[in-house]
């Protein structure tokens, strides 16, 4: 809870992805390969730093192992830049589902602490959802990835940043189950 702002920062980071998309949605597809590498590098990279701050509380390596995933998918996408369209669809599926199903096992470890982990719970099933769209239907438009994509990251942000400020809430001394308007 301590580390609350680096929830809020992962969802501001998600919520400008998303927005960025929805601006440029005939944005190229050697753009998009950029962008999502970055994005991906910075959520896992914050993902990361609070796992370690978090060290030896709980499960703490359910969040470090969300943020490798994080970085190995950037990773994967700066180093073959040229990447197809449909490769780069597999690459941010694989990395929806993973996410998806850490940010579920993390929600159902939270839900004894806090009211809210839902918010948790609902992002994981849009990752999963996700991830399941972009393996049924490779071969949509860029376009319609784009704002598949852009749609996914405004939700799942603004969910981050509503769940950072509940845990403000709670790191000061707050209880989020007595105020679940906190934000």
């Amino acid at each position: 809870a301590r580390n609350w702002w680096v929830v809020a920062l992962r969802g501001v980071a998600g919520v400008l992805f998303g927005i960025f998309t929805f601006f440029a949605p005939g944005i190229s597809i050697a753009a998009l390969v950029l962008l999502f590498g970055a994005y991906a590098l910075v959520d896992g990279v914050l993902a990361i730093a609070s796992a370690f701050r978090r060290r030896g509380i709980g499960r703490w390596w359910v969040l470090l192992l969300e943020g490798v995933v994080d970085v190995a998918a950037a990773v994967v996408t700066f180093v073959w830049p040229a990447i197809t369209a449909l490769a780069l669809l597999y690459v941010i599926a694989v990395w929806a589902l993973l996410t998806g199903i850490l940010e579920i096992a993390a929600a159902i470890r939270l839900r004894r602490v806090i009211t809210g982990e839902w918010l948790l719970v609902l992002s994981g099933v849009l990752s999963l959802v996700l991830g399941v769209l972009l393996i049924a239907f490779p071969s949509a438009g860029a376009v319609a990835v784009v704002v598949w994509i852009g749609a996914y990251a405004l939700v799942f942000g603004l969910l981050l940043i509503v769940l950072g400020f509940r845990l403000r809430a709670w790191a000061r001394g707050g209880s989020p189950r007595a105020a679940p308007g906190a934000a």
